[in-house]
Order: structure tokens, then C-alpha cells, then sequence
């Protein structure tokens, strides 16, 4: 049987794993105003936090490309919290990526998150990859520049291997920090981590975590993105109501408590939240981490 002190030395150890923690949220641009007010909700209910910074994802039409520079302007100037927004090389010339680095630059903003981005229907290829793109912005200006990381393979990439020598050319181009795809399995990010390290990859890899709030949308999400989602979490939430999002969400908080805790025992300071532009679980768990 544990005793008393036995259990509190226990508690002491989680919480110390847990000390330190650097959290940072990621947004995508409104297209309603309906979801411009829950956007804007979220980032006043999550800036208290004083994330790393706030991440904003870019589409691949101007119109979205617009939002983009604004919602990420707006985070900057409004909350002082470091925002730090998507930028994609697809049907883009050099010239116009470097001008809208220019005027991030300009607008202080201080990290980028370099992308190549999905390609749109009809196109098979692209003049420049991420890493292209990060030397661009590198010599445009002293950037932080983020990058993406796929622990499962991105869905394109010929074998794991060859992605991982892919994400090693964007860490030789300039990149400081990795983000990864989200995933349900600690143990694929861990195996991934160690693979990069024997590959002599030498960035920050934050492991990218996604609360869910509605299953079924997670399934195409995995689908589209390549991750496998485990059989114990399809046990979890098979037979729930369709109106029962309280239960929903509180076991889409505890799977993503759960990666945190086993990840930062294996010494992971920093995560990246996946917030779709919801404040509640990435608050709450942040709040259960004791980042308040």
C-alpha cells in the first residue's frame, strides 16, 4: 500500500515535471463575423496565459491571405503577446514573399512559420519548397522561423527517411524550431524525435497538440493529414450521444492532458495547441499544467 508521503512525493515529482512549461496557440482567420467574435474571444481568454506566442494559418487565396496579416497585426498590437503568423510558398513569386516578410518585419513581428501549403487541384508540384522559403525570409531579415514536422510521414513524402531528410534541409536553411502534425500516440513523437536527433537534425521539435471537441470531425482531419487515430480512442467515444459535448469534451481534454504529462516526463518544454479557434480545453488543460 503507498503511503501518505509516499503519494505526496509522488504529486511533487509530476508537478516538478510540469515547471517551466512554454505553451503557444494556433488560429486560423475568421471568415464570418460570427467566428471573427469567437476568435477574438479565444485569443483574450488565452493571452493571459503569455503563450510563446499565437500562430495564425495562411490559405492560399488573397482573401485569406489578407486576413491573415490582419488577425496577425491585431494579436501584436492589441495583446502584446508574440504573434507569429503562417507563410506558404504555393502561387506565390519570390518577390511578393519578400515583401510580405518586409512588411511583417516592419510591423514587428519576429517569427514566421514557413510552409510550402497544400497545392491546390490541377498542380503537382511547386517552384519552391519550405526550405527555399526559409533561406528567403533569412535573408530578408533575422526571422525566428518555425517549421513543420510530420512524426507519421507527411501524406506525400516518399518514406519516412526522406522526410526526415527534408526537414533536415529546412533546419541547414535557418529554422529554429519544428511543430509537428498533431498525433494521439506519444510514442510515435518520441520514436520520431530520437530518428531526427540520429539524423543529426538539430532543432527544437514541439510536439503539436489538438484537443477534441468533435470526433467525427477529427476522423477526416486524420484521413486528410495522415495520422492514425489508436483503437482505444475510438472505444472512447463510441456510443456518446450526438448532444453530449460535455462528456466529449471533457475526454478530449484528458487524451491531450495525458500526451502532456508523458511527454514532458520525457523532458518536452514547449507545446503547441491546436485551438481551432476554441479557448475552453486549451485553457483548461493548461490551467490543470499550472500555466496560469
Amino acid at each position: 500500500m503507498v503511503s501518505y508521503a509516499q503519494g505526496i512525493d509522488a504529486l511533487n515529482q509530476s508537478l516538478s515535471e510540469l515547471r517551466d512549461i512554454n505553451v503557444s496557440f494556433e488560429f486560423f482567420p475568421p471568415k464570418s463575423e460570427k467566428m471573427e467574435q469567437t476568435l477574438w474571444k479565444s485569443v483574450e481568454r488565452l493571452a493571459p496565459l503569455k503563450p510563446s506566442y499565437m500562430s495564425v494559418t495562411y490559405g492560399a487565396n488573397s482573401g485569406e491571405r489578407d486576413r491573415t496579416h490582419e488577425v496577425v497585426k491585431r494579436i501584436h498590437q492589441q495583446t502584446g503577446i508574440a504573434a507569429a503568423p503562417h507563410l506558404t510558398c504555393v502561387d506565390a513569386s519570390r518577390d511578393e514573399l519578400k515583401q510580405i516578410a518586409q512588411d511583417y518585419w516592419d510591423s514587428g513581428i519576429r517569427r514566421i512559420v514557413a510552409l510550402r501549403g497544400d497545392l491546390p487541384p490541377g498542380m503537382e508540384k511547386t517552384e519552391m519548397y519550405a526550405s527555399q522559403l526559409v533561406t528567403l525570409l533569412k535573408e530578408v531579415a533575422d526571422f525566428e522561423v518555425s517549421v513543420a514536422a510530420y512524426p507519421e510521414k507527411h501524406p506525400e513524402a516518399a518514406n519516412p527517411q526522406a522526410d526526415l531528410l527534408n526537414l533536415k534541409r529546412k533546419a541547414e536553411a535557418g529554422a529554429s524550431e519544428a511543430i509537428t502534425q498533431f498525433f494521439f500516440d506519444t510514442s510515435t513523437f518520441l520514436r520520431f524525435r530520437d530518428r531526427a536527433a540520429a539524423t543529426g537534425i538539430e532543432l527544437d521539435i514541439v510536439p503539436g497538440i489538438l484537443p477534441v471537441t468533435n470526433y467525427q470531425t477529427l476522423l477526416k482531419f486524420a484521413e486528410f493529414a495522415n495520422v492514425h487515430v489508436p483503437g482505444w480512442m475510438h472505444k472512447m467515444f463510441d456510443g456518446l450521444a450526438e448532444d453530449d459535448q460535455t462528456t466529449r469534451n471533457l475526454l478530449g481534454a484528458n487524451i491531450a492532458m495525458e500526451q502532456v504529462k508523458v511527454l514532458a516526463k520525457e523532458g518536452v518544454k514547449h507545446f503547441h495547441f491546436y485551438t481551432l479557434n476554441r479557448s475552453e480545453l486549451s485553457y483548461a488543460i493548461c490551467h490543470m499544467l499550472g500555466v496560469r
